[in-house]
């Protein structure tokens, strides 16, 4: 059984638990209004005005006129998600991370230790209340699609358990936006075909749906809305890649909003990278857009690198001119692959530049460790 744990509301929820003059307000934690400051996290009281992460800061306090806006501890926020990760680790070694507040945990092989997996999923999500003060909510399921729609299911707080044999009654009622990447415009084109719940694309015509969505979005949707998923869980340490990205609960059409969203994940890919000793070869983009269309670009660097300036300067100079975004975008992400330790690494003719990098990397990271509250902050990512 897999079991999907999603922290709710994470760097918001961190800001109120440190400050309690901020429990019951709405809060967004993120640049300021000035610029093009982005929304990285809404507490719940400011998703009732319709305030959410990656929205604009200025969208967010028109939306909001009480909204308070808390600056960005991303190593505060770090350093919190490596001891939820420590608690993830009491209970199995199958742990795959997925950005810095959920992660995947097969615990197949531990329920002799730990009992079931529902026994396990509440244990841990009793430990991360107790021990640093916030919620989370847990999916557990046969499969990674499964645990983390039903860890989404009643947050915050929530607990969802689908059974093996209750696949079908759990999914069949959703709403299809609830299958992974069916946006705004994909869902329009699916309501023309009267699929409305996961229970219509279930018993969708196949050959009418790869017409209308295109045979890959087709095989994808027609899959997980009969619960099938078989990607394994990867630990971290064994990754062959690593990636972050993030779906935007509105599609964005601002390039500036775009950027800063991108800058931001590859900052988090490279730290993830250093934090491992390891460096890639392969940088790779992706973009979904709102018609479900996702269009991915690969560039093979020079030489391996971990270097956050090198990773930024491919994605913004190399992948994001060979795509052309002529429609709102659902999704964004950044990725690397191709990986290897610093023994076994390929070194290249120009490494003095990506030694100097790396140089400002370790203090920057250094900086962010020791002192955070944004001590130091590369330009463009939540505000200009």
């Amino acid at each position: 059984m897999i079991l999907h744990i999603d922290m709710d509301a994470f760097y918001a929820s961190v800001e109120q638990r440190d400050n309690p003059s901020l429990l019951g307000i709405p809060i967004v934690v993120g640049g300021s209004a000035k610029g093009r400051g982005v929304v990285a996290a809404a507490s719940y009281e400011a998703r009732r005005y319709g305030v959410y992460s990656a929205m604009p800061m200025k969208t967010a306090l028109e939306r909001c006129g009480q909204l308070v806006v808390v600056p960005v501890q991303m190593d505060l926020y770090a350093s919190i998600s490596r001891q939820i990760r420590e608690i993830f680790h009491r209970y199995t070694p199958l742990v795959e991370p997925l950005s810095l507040d959920e992660a995947f945990l097969d615990v197949t092989g531990c329920q002799a230790l730990f009992g079931s997996a529902v026994e396990i999923g509440r244990e841990i999500q009793q430990a991360i209340l107790a021990e640093l003060g916030l919620n989370a909510s847990v999916g557990v399921a046969p499969n990674k699609f499964l645990a983390k729609v039903a860890s989404g299911h009643a947050k915050p707080r929530g607990f969802t358990v689908v059974e093996p044999a209750k696949v079908h009654d759990f999914l069949d009622p959703l709403s299809i936006d609830k299958i992974w990447g069916v946006g705004k415009r994909a869902e329009a084109r699916l309501g023309q075909l009267g699929i409305y719940r996961v229970a219509d694309l279930r018993h969708a015509d196949l050959d009418q749906l790869t017409r209308t969505m295109g045979r890959s979005s087709a095989n994808h949707l027609y899959a997980l809305a009969w619960g099938r998923d078989d990607r394994a869980v990867v630990p971290d340490r064994e990754a062959k890649s690593i990636s972050h990205e993030t779906t935007f609960h509105t599609d964005v059409s601002d390039s500036e909003v775009l950027q800063a969203i991108l800058l931001r994940l590859t900052e988090q890919v490279g730290r993830r990278l250093r934090r491992h000793d390891r460096y890639c070869s392969t940088v790779t983009l992706k973009l979904r857009f709102s018609d479900f269309q996702t269009l991915a670009r690969s560039a093979t660097l020079a030489s391996s690198s971990n270097s956050t300036n090198t990773l930024w300067e491919t994605v913004r100079d190399t992948l994001l001119p060979r795509i052309r975004i002529d429609q709102p975008v659902r999704l964004v992400g950044m990725g690397v692959s191709s990986l290897a330790n610093s023994r076994t690494r390929q070194l290249g003719l120009f490494d003095d530049n990506d030694g100097r990098d790396s140089q400002v990397d370790q203090a920057t990271d250094s900086i962010l460790d020791r002192f955070g509250k944004n001590a130091i902050r590369r330009g463009t990512t939540l505000e200009s």
